[in-house]
């Protein structure tokens, strides 16, 4: 895991073993045992290298990502870019306004709400996605375990909405 900080304001917040907690956690999930073909199954340990990379940004930065890459001209809370699925290889991008924005209009803390984005973006990169009810109400049920295992409560209880990634 490698850990990027272009913007530093929630820096002192987000040490990297707590990082590193979150990733390990949604990568042990595995992926989509409906959409990947050459992975394994079910809940697992990771086999192999897995190269994940965090990268925390400014509303410019993530406006010009999602714009560039999505044609949505917005900073977003996360955008993963997965490059493979097995072993993963992605990059995960936060943008530290909005999701403070987010986490307080939210009634959560700043760490709850990272720890789920950061859970979010790993598990696109496994190969979730929400993009159809059945998938959305998948991963969202994969969210809550994973972060309930880290003794987070459910993202979705308070009007916590689907991520953009």
């Amino acid at each position: 895991m490698s850990v990027q900080f272009a913007s530093r304001e929630h820096r002192a917040q987000l040490p990297r073993h707590l990082l590193a907690r979150w990733v390990r956690a949604a990568l042990r999930r595995g992926p989509d045992s409906r959409r990947a073909r050459q992975a394994p199954q079910g809940p697992q340990e990771l086999q192999g290298p897995a190269c994940i990379t965090l990268r925390f940004v400014a509303a410019d930065e993530g406006r010009r990502l999602n714009r560039e890459f999505r044609r949505r001209d917005y900073a977003t809370n996360v955008l993963t870019f997965a490059y493979q699925s097995w072993p993963p290889m992605a990059d995960i991008v936060l943008c530290d306004s909005v999701v403070a924005e987010e986490a307080a209009a939210q009634g959560k803390t700043l760490a709850s709400h990272y720890a789920h984005l950061v859970v979010h973006g790993v598990l696109h990169a496994l190969g979730w996605d929400h993009l159809r009810e059945a998938q959305a109400l998948r991963m969202e049920q994969a969210e809550r375990e994973i972060l309930a295992g880290l003794g987070i409560g459910d993202p979705y209880a308070q009007g916590g909405g689907r991520g953009d990634a």
